[in-house]
């Protein structure tokens, strides 16, 4: 086996979320991009293909160029270890702005701080602060 990367199906909104991500993550990077092109041959904004890393996990991403009745879903989710208050503080801020708060930055025992939230994308975010 060569790799594993969580694979990101959106459905048109992938440049989006990866403007999102670049902007909230610090050590987010941009990897690979490529765009869908329409039938001249122009690039589109449309994402054939990203590999981004944050922390240097790999993410794979793709606007699907064919319409699904499914999306996202919280059961499945990325899980993020913060380094101190600000940046959970931060993260959550920029994450959850537009899309749906699970479990609010608290202490719920388990951490010093926590958070659950779906971003606008609807891909699901555990915020830990160890």
């Amino acid at each position: 086996m060569k790799s594993i990367k969580t694979f990101l199906m959106f459905q048109g909104r992938a440049k989006e979320a990866l403007a999102l991500y670049e902007n909230v993550f610090r050590d987010f990077k941009t990897i690979m991009i490529e765009y869908q092109t329409d039938a001249d041959g122009n690039d589109t904004d449309q994402i054939k293909q990203a590999i981004v890393s944050v922390s240097g996990v790999e993410l794979m991403c793709i606007d699907s160029p064919t319409e699904h009745a499914f999306d996202f879903t919280p059961s499945m989710s990325l899980f993020v270890e913060c380094e101190d208050e600000g940046e959970i503080n931060d993260l959550f801020a920029g994450l959850s702005k537009g899309g749906q708060v699970m479990m609010p930055l608290d202490n719920y025992g388990f951490s010093t701080k926590f958070a659950w939230a779906s971003d606008p994308f609807g891909i699901s975010w555990q915020l830990n602060l160890p």
